[in-house]
């Protein structure tokens, strides 16, 4: 268990990419992080590496059995929760929409809009005894621009930026707060599965104009620290000027 006056955290999606960042980002703001993924193994290396009293549990957020079974360990390890970032998810299936298969199509919306919900659905109880959380989805520009072959994704990711406001407008008065966050362009896997399927122009930015993981990482961390309870509840990208001033990014 943290020292009692150490605030605990919730990653998914935390065994590489940009839910690794953000998981460090929040160790070395003083977080206790449940580094949390499919990956067992690479959630272990992840937690060892950013140390702060970090854990590994394993968590599918597309199975309910998966997410009670994590949650039951970060809140067996910690008694407590102060903060769920929803990090996980795919950008698969990329094509037509009369090329993809509906059950490809369902697996994205599954992945990134039934997982995030699956989630947060967990801690709220947790959050509502405590009388305050915050919630931090990580969205994308696609939620606000169709991107051709992108169907699954940019729905889904529309679909959790009503899921933020909701939570937001229903959560705001028993001192829950939810955000959602668009990264930006960043140098991870999935913008090598991107690059590699060549549709769309997104998929033709080179990796060298790719924002380091850290970077997007820093701006959640500030949202999740208790920074911008004004933002709870609006479409925020770490491109703004006024965020990134805020939130201390150059």
């Amino acid at each position: 268990m943290p020292p009692i006056h150490q605030p605990v955290a919730l990653v998914t999606g935390a065994n590489r990419g940009l839910g690794a960042a953000i998981a460090a980002d929040l160790a070395a703001r003083g977080y206790a992080v449940a580094v949390t993924g499919r990956d067992g193994d690479a959630c272990a290396d992840v937690a060892a590496q950013i140390g702060g009293g970090a854990i590994p549990a394993v968590c599918d957020v597309t199975d309910p059995v998966s997410v009670a079974e994590a949650l039951s360990v970060v809140l067996t390890a910690f008694e407590r929760i102060d903060a769920l970032v929803n990090n996980a998810g795919i950008v698969t299936p990329i094509g037509g929409v009369g090329a993809v298969g509906p059950e490809d199509w369902q697996t994205a919306l599954t992945a990134n809009l039934v997982g995030a919900y699956r989630m947060i659905h967990a801690v709220l109880p947790t959050f509502a005894a405590q009388g305050r959380g915050r919630i931090v989805n990580i969205r994308s520009g696609a939620a606000l621009r169709p991107q051709e072959g992108w169907s699954a994704y940019c729905a889904s990711k529309a679909g959790l930026a009503m899921l933020t406001r909701s939570v937001d407008m229903e959560g705001r008065e028993r001192g829950i707060l939810c955000f959602s966050i668009a990264p930006g362009i960043v140098d991870t896997g999935m913008q090598q599965q991107i690059r590699d399927s060549g549709v769309n122009p997104v998929s033709r930015i080179p990796r060298t104009a790719l924002a380091p993981p850290d970077e997007p990482a820093k701006a959640i961390g500030w949202l999740v620290a208790e920074g911008g309870a004004d933002l709870a509840g609006r479409e925020l990208d770490v491109r703004d000027p006024a965020l990134r001033d805020r939130a201390g990014l150059p």
